[in-house]
């Protein structure tokens, strides 16, 4: 058998004399390769000294720590991923049609878009909701919306992923009131709310309240859950926003899992026991055109997490220490130049999504860089999702990628870089400190400003863009949005307001604002209280914006 150094020393005599040879004569396409996060791609991957030590160090068994592997003993062999599409418009009726229609068609979850006004609190008929009503979600004032949006489908039958954060526990309340309208008791509802709002603050801007308010509405909801939603994931803390707003793949993992040490250190302080909420906690994540190097960053940041809740946190329960995590491919890599170029792109970030063992997905629509998903091109997504599943045998073998030279290197290299980014955190006081002094913005603003200037300057090529451009007709059958959505909302949320009980929805809000002024009151109790009192959205944020405040952006360039 060849030693690691009989195997270098053979390497080294190909370089010199083979490589060497070939490459004066037929040059490299470029003097350097780099990956999606400009990290050099060396020519050739070699086995590691001592493999079989690192094989049960680093990689292990499936199933077992640190779970660079994936999270299962069978894996896909055993269970698909989730099939989720990211869907949501207009009013809850018109959602509600489309969600049928995604079941219809295979989808096996939903994940709800919300309006931006409902993202941030405010209802429809709030002066800051003027020309936003529906457009990017759907509109949500009341719980009579979320009634609706879920009339026809059993919330025991199916698992709901909820892309809302500064008012995740007024959704959340509101969905457990509609699970008992149902008669579906809570802890058999399933499901994830993103309730994410660190990231908010670096990447994505729908936050409301300052960190400190913030932090306790999330450790609350995990209290909360963890009597009485067992079954639902209490956060899902998202890497995906992080990257879109021009991370490196390296800066995702670090972020993202830094952001998941400080909930954690959040949890803590309010007197929780780690094994009592980290195995409800879930992660979500991008997935890029840099194959390998997604793989690579999923099985690293799987590895991370488990060795940091282990070493740092001490869980003692395997469930504690696992990475759970949705994806969605990249919404920022679509074009709005030759989308159907998009769809092969989907493609590929959906192998790289299911290869690095993945729970769940979303697939982007080939039309997404125009416009919200048609029902054509919503299909031709959840498609692509079922023919990688069923067609292309990727699911028949678990970590197919595991061990290849290459793969393992970029897993190592990602994991120790993003180690790097989270020590130098830690030392600036954590999550929250780094966010206020600015730190992780000025890095990911830097990473999106070379990525733009390497485009701009043909050093990364996007297919349709910088090159092989044709000259395109305007699109046609784009989904678009009824103008007088607004008025509609309006009209329906007003009515809601008058047939309600006034008296209690009244005394329903004065609970809530003392509640929220003794911080040491749990806030999910009187927050399903207003909400099954039909107060709508708007009014349960106001009460506390009067107590908790607003938070105002530290500008860093």
């Amino acid at each position: 058998m060849s030693s690691n150094r009989e195997i270098e020393e053979k390497h080294q005599k190909w370089e010199n004399n083979l490589v060497d040879k070939t490459i004066k004569k037929f040059p490299e396409r470029q003097k350097e390769f780099l990956s999606g996060s400009s990290e050099s791609i060396e020519r050739l991957y070699l086995p590691p000294e001592n493999e079989t030590d690192k094989y049960v160090k680093d990689l292990g068994f499936p199933g077992e720590f640190p779970f660079t592997r994936g999270i299962q003993p069978t894996m896909f062999r055993g269970r698909l991923w989730t099939m989720r599409q990211y869907a949501g418009f207009g009013t809850a009726e018109e959602s509600n049609k489309r969600y049928k229609f995604l079941l219809s068609q295979g989808q096996t979850g939903l994940s709800i878009a919300f309006d931006l006004p409902t993202q941030i609190g405010y209802d429809s008929d709030h002066p800051m909701s003027e020309g936003e009503v529906g457009k990017v979600g759907v509109a949500i004032d009341s719980l009579k919306d979320m009634e609706i949006l879920f009339d026809g489908i059993p919330l025991d039958k199916v698992s709901t992923s909820m892309t809302i954060n500064a008012p995740a526990s007024v959704l959340l309340a509101m969905y457990i009131a509609v699970g008992e309208k149902q008669g579906v008791s809570r802890d058999k509802l399933q499901g994830t709310i993103q309730n994410d709002i660190l990231k908010e603050y670096v990447a994505r801007g729908t936050y409301i309240f300052p960190p400190e308010p913030s932090m306790r509405l999330i450790t609350n909801i995990f209290r909360y859950c963890s009597k009485e939603l067992t079954n639902f994931n209490t956060i899902s803390i998202s890497g995906y926003h992080i990257r879109e707003a021009g991370s490196t793949a390296v800066q995702e993992v670090a972020f993202t899992l830094a952001n998941g040490i400080e909930y954690v250190k959040a949890a803590l302080k309010a007197g929780l026991d780690v094994d009592s909420f980290a195995g409800r906690l879930s992660f979500f994540f991008n997935s890029h055109n840099d194959l390998f190097e997604e793989v690579a960053k999923f099985r690293a940041a799987r590895r991370l997490w488990a060795k940091i809740m282990r070493d740092k946190f001490h869980a003692k329960q395997s469930k504690s220490l696992l990475l759970r995590f949705h994806t969605q491919t990249g919404g920022s890599t679509l074009t709005a130049q030759q989308p159907d170029n998009n769809i092969v792109r989907v493609a590929i970030q959906t192998l790289a999504a299911v290869l690095g063992g993945t729970q769940s997905l979303h697939t982007n629509s080939k039309d997404e860089a125009l416009a919200l998903p048609t029902e054509e091109s919503v299909r031709i997504a959840l498609r692509t999702q079922q023919i990688v599943a069923y067609e292309s045998g990727v699911t028949n073998t678990i970590d197919p990628l595991g061990g290849s030279f290459f793969v393992e290197a970029l897993t190592d290299s990602i994991e120790n870089k993003a180690k790097e980014y989270i020590d130098k955190i830690e030392a600036l006081g954590g999550m929250i400190s780094a966010i206020e002094k600015g730190y992780i913005q000025k890095e990911i603003q830097d990473s999106a400003y070379k990525y733009q200037k390497d485009v701009e300057t043909d050093q990364r090529v996007v297919v349709g863009v910088n090159k092989f451009a044709v000259e395109e007709a305007p699109p046609k059958g784009l989904l678009r949005v009824d103008p007088k959505l607004r008025e509609i909302q309006i009209k329906k949320t007003n009515e809601v307001k008058k047939n309600r009980d006034n008296a209690k929805v009244q005394k329903s809000l004065e609970t809530l604002e003392n509640a929220a002024k003794n911080e040491n009151t749990d806030l999910m109790p009187p927050i399903v209280d207003a909400v099954k009192e039909y107060a709508t959205l708007g009014e349960i944020c106001l009460v506390l914006r009067k107590v908790f405040g607003e938070y105002n952006e530290n500008i860093v360039l």
